[in-house]
């Protein structure tokens, strides 16, 4: 029997008040985030997070003082091992978080102790961007060499158009077309967090690839019984700092909509799992700004979390990692790359 380690891979988000400051430098002390030398970028991100934290304690004062997404992640994890357990494998799953506990290091601890035969490493991010999931299987790997893994891994590096991924968002935002009814035209906007524009033109795909999970999202909800997708948009949240990020924003969409007197129907495109920006700024922020810019109905899609669909998808991930000798793999049609070639931070090979 074949001892196999899932690590998934997450953001990460603060536990407490006191969590804050040191989690947001974390974040910003990442170069791949903050693009500087290391001393420059350690001090941009001691400045940064020191006038950054008490923000970020007001957000997430709306959420008990903490981040709701370890525990969100840690129901992904059972739900996962429980749909992977049967197949004459010993299977478990493990957790991973980028900027806060429980990190690299001290999974990759927990997972030399499970003694695996194999590995393999499964962001929680269905588009892949050298901001998450590349800085995620860097962190990993450090963390792997210096706990002295050896046993061999393989990587999903994305699953944009995954079917369970897919089929998990339609029946969502179907079944939010279904319940709003049709008394008002609605707009569904695919919110998903934004990036630099530098970032996108350095040959990152994730905004290739979110456009394909919206893309595929439609055509699943269209070719379905129920409601219809007739307008729609792709749009970015989050935007922070003075750079130039990529567009149209999800304000931008909701001052559109207002306009044109649509409601919208808002889909968290790039989220697996309930967190700040969702239930937050998505929840309470731009639907007051939608009020205020006279949106007629506000509705929020939830995030797939432990639906069925999505955990049988990322069942499957895992079974195609374990059948391939690639070391990173794109999940979906056999592990074979996805992006066009003009997307250099690919991290597919052929």
């Amino acid at each position: 029997m074949a001892r196999t380690a899932v690590v998934m891979f997450n953001l990460g988000g603060p536990d407490s008040p006191d969590a804050m400051q040191p989690f947001l430098f974390n974040l910003f002390n990442d170069p791949a985030i903050i693009g500087a030398p290391g001393p420059v970028r350690w001090l941009l991100a001691k400045w940064i997070s020191s006038r950054r934290a008490p923000v970020a304690r007001e957000i997430y004062a709306h959420l008990g003082g903490k981040s709701p997404l370890l525990e969100l992640t840690e129901a992904q994890a059972a739900a996962l091992q429980d749909q992977l357990a049967g197949g004459g494998d010993d299977v478990r799953t493990f957790i991973a978080m980028r900027y806060w506990h429980p990190m690299s290091a001290e999974t990759a601890t927990a997972v030399a102790a499970f003694a695996p035969d194999q590995i393999v490493l499964l962001p929680l991010y269905p588009q892949f961007s050298t901001t998450t999931v590349g800085s995620s299987l860097a962190e990993w790997r450090r963390a792997a060499h210096e706990a002295g893994l050896t046993a061999p891994t393989r990587a999903v590096c994305c699953y944009p158009l995954d079917t369970g991924w897919i089929a998990a968002q339609a029946d969502l935002v179907g079944r939010a077309m279904s319940d709003a009814g049709r008394a008002t035209p609605l707009r569904v906007l695919f919110s998903a967090h934004g990036l630099p524009k530098k970032v996108i033109a350095a040959g990152d795909p994730y905004q290739w690839q979110v456009e394909r999970t919206a893309d595929a999202v439609v055509a699943a909800v269209n070719g379905g019984d129920g409601a219809r997708i007739e307008d729609w948009t792709v749009c970015y949240q989050s935007r922070v700092g003075p750079l130039e990020w990529i567009g149209p924003s999800t304000e931008d969409e909701l001052a559109r909509a207002g306009r044109d007197g649509v409601g919208v129907v808002v889909v968290p495109i790039a989220f697996v799992s309930e967190h700040s920006e969702t239930l937050v700024e998505l929840d309470i922020e731009y639907r007051e700004e939608a009020g205020k810019l006279g949106v007629p109905a506000y509705i929020r899609v939830p995030a797939v979390a432990t639906h069925a669909a999505f955990i049988d998808g990322l069942a499957g991930l895992v079974e195609n990692a374990l059948a391939r000798d690639a070391e990173t793999l794109y999940g979906g049609d056999g592990g074979a790359r996805l992006c066009p070639r003009s997307f250099g931070q690919c991290p597919c090979g052929a």
